[in-house]
């Protein structure tokens, strides 16, 4: 600068450090500076208040070195003619503080004043560049913009990539800001795994991304990342952080808006089921009201469920065992762990699922209507043109919400119920739905499907459909009576055989018992039974049992449901 440069200054120590940002300039003629100055000063003196003594001189520098100054710049003449002193100078080379030395007389006051008019002329250039982010941003909150949107944006006002991601690691939106897509997605989610934070927003210099996280109440839901070259500059991290506010308020506006047309279509969903409308065109009228034609058309009811991963095992599919009813321990489905899948508690997931079915029924441009059933199950009711082929549409559909639902595809499980006709008919439609969601989930058996009808289900469709037989009914307390009398204990110890396959190893490790223990119950139960378990036939036969006593509790778990959601109508 021209005010420096008159004074002709000489660095005499900490070359190395002149690249130590200024915050501000202060001339000062005190040795006691620490309670007068907080870092980043330029400290401007004529030398006339420093003490002789050297280590005093050495004191004064490494205070000053201590609070952080950014430099000492010292006027020659006034108090030193020629050169600063050599003790003075040590003790800055020591403290690795920069010392200037003018060697002619030079106006503080021009240099305070040029120094300080391009630090305000900074910010404000900082603040206008802050107030235009601001109004781009809110511009895209009011107008709804998409994450696409909003990424695009931010990647345009930053001249560099941005990128969206999910706390899985998955991309969910980007903008390649004039770079290359195929090297910035390259081994995506193994480079974010390696990034670590050391604050709300961070810069991983490793990586080069500028990182902050995105999420509202609390709860963070996805990252987003600014791809930088060089350390990001304050400009950077206001730009990121408004994107991340955006990107948050755009989710939670779109949530509520959601959860209100959810809680719409539950409440319709619900009718339709526990039948709380006395005339079916009362239905129908609120259906339409919603956007939902039923006149003329196909109406499919479609349940989706997370799988049970321990289903199959002691108890049987739907928790025969100490678990109780469709496994459920005192942590929620059992294998999910006590906050269930991903950590999420039962309700959350539930209404993630939801809402993914809803936002793959508008992709598909299908009139639905989609809400939670309960703590396990989300419904929709599909409504079809009266040509369209509905396994076409419920592959698509359910490809989408696979999709969209952000799970291991082997855990989501869609059950479809018969093509009913009329409204009325679409109570017992959304029934089959959910006892097929509820069977399926429990077989590991094969590789999962994308939707299951009664059919899919081969011999345990077939009981489903005679459980309420009374022949049934009467083979089951003829194969399984003796035991179900005499402990609940041994019916899970013989679901595990059975579902080993006879493979008593097997089955007494999936039960967690030892070998000795399990052995034995084997031996009750064929005493009580008067049966021999190394018979194949004997083994079919009560296989066949269980099935059919899992659907018939099934069956009479449904009930219980219905009249208990029925009560809370006729309460309301």
């Amino acid at each position: 600068m021209e005010a420096c440069r008159r004074g002709r200054p000489l660095v005499v120590a900490g070359a190395d450090r002149l690249d130590v940002p200024v915050r501000w300039v202060h001339a000062i003629e005190l040795t006691d500076v620490a309670q007068l100055l907080r870092g980043g000063e330029l400290v401007l003196s004529t030398g006339i208040a420093l003490p002789d003594d050297e280590r005093l001189l050495a004191a004064y520098i490494t205070e000053l070195a201590g609070i952080g100054v950014a430099g000492l710049a010292v006027e020659l003449g006034r108090r030193y003619a020629g050169s600063l002193p050599p003790a003075l100078i040590t003790a800055a080379r020591q403290a690795g503080l920069p010392l200037i030395a003018f060697e002619h007389e030079v106006a503080f006051i021009e240099i305070t004043e040029a120094v300080h008019a391009r630090i305000i002329d900074a910010q404000l250039d900082e603040l206008r560049v802050s107030e235009r982010l601001h109004e781009m941003f809110t511009e895209l909150s009011v107008a709804g913009a998409s994450a696409e949107e909003v990424v695009r944006q931010a990647a345009a006002l930053a001249g560099r990539p941005v990128i969206l991601a999910d706390l899985s690691h998955r991309v969910l939106a980007f903008s390649p800001g004039g770079g290359d897509p195929g090297q910035l997605l390259s081994g995506f989610a193994a480079r974010s795994r390696s990034v670590r934070l050391s604050g709300r927003t961070a810069y991983d210099e490793a990586s080069g991304w500028l990182v902050t996280p995105v999420g509202a109440r609390g709860e963070d839901w996805g990252r987003v990342i600014l791809v930088c070259s060089v350390p990001p500059s304050p400009t950077d991290t206001v730009l990121i952080e408004r994107a991340a506010t955006t990107l948050a308020l755009g989710r939670l506006l779109t949530r509520h808006r959601e959860s209100l047309e959810r809680q719409a279509h539950r409440t319709l969903i619900s009718g339709i089921i526990s039948q709380a409308h006395a005339d079916p065109a009362e239905a129908a009228v609120r259906s339409r009201a919603l956007g939902v034609p039923v006149d003329g058309r196909q109406l499919i009811a479609m349940v989706l469920r997370l799988r049970d991963r321990m289903a199959s095992g002691p108890g049987g599919p739907r928790g025969m065992g100490p678990g109780g009813p469709r496994g459920m321990g005192p942590g929620g489905p059992r294998g999910m762990g006590p906050g269930g899948l991903l950590g999420m508690p039962a309700h959350a997931r539930v209404l993630d699922l939801a809402d993914a079915a809803a936002a793959a029924c508008r992709a598909e441009r299908i009139p639905s209507l989609v809400g939670t059933l309960d703590d396990d199950r989300a419904g929709a009711m599909l409504s079809l043109g009266p040509r369209v082929e509905p396994d076409d549409v419920l592959t698509r559909l359910a490809t989408r919400i696979m999709d969209r639902a952000g799970v291991d595809p082997d855990l989501l499980v869609i059950g479809v119920g018969a093509t009913a006709g009329s409204i009325r008919d679409v109570r017992r439609s959304f029934l089959e739905a959910s006892q097929v969601a509820d069977v399926a989930a429990s077989r590991l058996d094969s590789a999962a499907a994308p939707f299951y009808r009664l059919p899919d289900l081969r011999l345990r469709g077939l009981l489903h459909l005679l459980r309420d037989d009374p022949r049934l009914q009467t083979f089951v307390e003829r194969e399984l009576g003796a035991l179900l009398a005499a402990d609940s204990a041994l019916i899970d110890a013989l679901a595990a055989y059975l579902a080993a396959g006879g493979n008593k190893a097997e089955a007494a490790k999936a039960s967690h018992l030892a070998r000795p223990t399990f052995y034995e119950r084997l031996r009750r139960i064929e005493r009580i039974l008067g049966t021999d378990l190394s018979s194949a036939e004997s083994r079919t036969s009560l296989h066949v049992a269980l099935l059919a006593l899992n659907a018939s509790r099934a069956s009479e778990q449904d009930r219980v449901s219905l009249a208990r959601s029925e009560g809370a109508n006729d309460t309301r």
